[in-house]
């Protein structure tokens, strides 16, 4: 954990802050990389128009379902903390859902193909998620429950975790959802050589990302729990797996239809 790269006077420049706005960057790259190669370079410029806004619904839509969803009551105790996003709290979930709104609200606006477009940006999202993942390491927050033995992460003294847990050694949940994430990267790749119908790619990242985070969740010790001794993480994965599942039989089922 390291929070700081350093200092300019008394300004700090935060670890999470740098490899947030990196994994956008990275991930943005990947997309306009298979735009090119895929031969969609019509998509490029919207791509480019799109960024921006896609980036600020984002950070907006992970705020708001960490504060409203996942630890509310928190910030309804300490609500000058609900505007500090430089402290942490950004949900992946909330991030992808606000992005998801306003990439959908572009596209009906400019008549693009919503699935193609969709497909095409799965890869970089996920790409995104595991840099995201780092960035929480650095910061010391998304921190796992206490293993019960003499394996896991033991977090700095002042780090939120060590004030939660003392000496425990703690599941390194975070991390290895970090690596699941490059592993459905590179799932994702590989499916895109497949004539698979439109849209299946990007929900099935939504399946494999969301089942992998539904298991994850049960070794994580900083989120409050509710029926069935879930998370809201995990309830929110349910949600997603089942509606991605959904969308997929009726995109087949499409898909079928415009074969005949």
């Amino acid at each position: 954990m390291h929070p700081y790269w350093f200092h300019i006077g008394p300004f700090p420049v935060r670890a999470y802050s740098t490899l947030f706005v990196l994994a956008f960057l990275l991930g943005f790259g990947v997309t306009l990389y298979l735009a090119k190669v895929e031969r969609k370079e019509r998509y490029v410029e919207h791509l480019w128009n799109l960024a921006p806004w896609l980036f600020l619904a984002g950070v907006v839509g992970a705020r708001f379902w960490q504060v409203f969803f996942f630890d509310w009551p928190f910030y309804r105790a300490h609500p000058w903390e609900i505007p500090a996003v430089w402290h942490g709290g950004l949900s992946i979930q909330g991030g992808v859902v606000g992005a998801l709104v306003m990439g959908l609200w572009y596209v009906r606006r400019h008549q693009l193909n919503t699935w193609e477009l969709m497909d095409l940006a799965a890869p970089g999202l996920v790409l995104g998620q595991s840099i995201g993942r780092a960035a929480n390491v650095m910061n010391g927050d998304a921190f796992g429950g206490p293993t019960g033995g003499d394996f896991g992460i033991l977090y700095p003294q002042g780090s939120l975790a060590r004030q939660v847990y003392g000496d425990q050694p703690l599941w390194p949940a975070e991390i290895w959802e970090g690596q699941a994430d490059v592993v459905i990267f590179a799932l994702l790749l590989i499916l895109k050589q497949w004539r698979l119908p439109k849209g299946w790619v990007f929900f099935i990242y939504v399946i494999l990302y969301n089942g992998a985070r539904f298991f994850l969740e049960m070794l994580r010790g900083d989120s409050p729990r509710f029926l069935f001794g879930w998370t809201a993480a995990q309830w929110t994965s349910v949600a997603v797996v089942v509606l991605a599942a959904g969308f997929m039989v009726y995109l087949a089922w499409r898909s079928d239809r415009e074969a005949v």
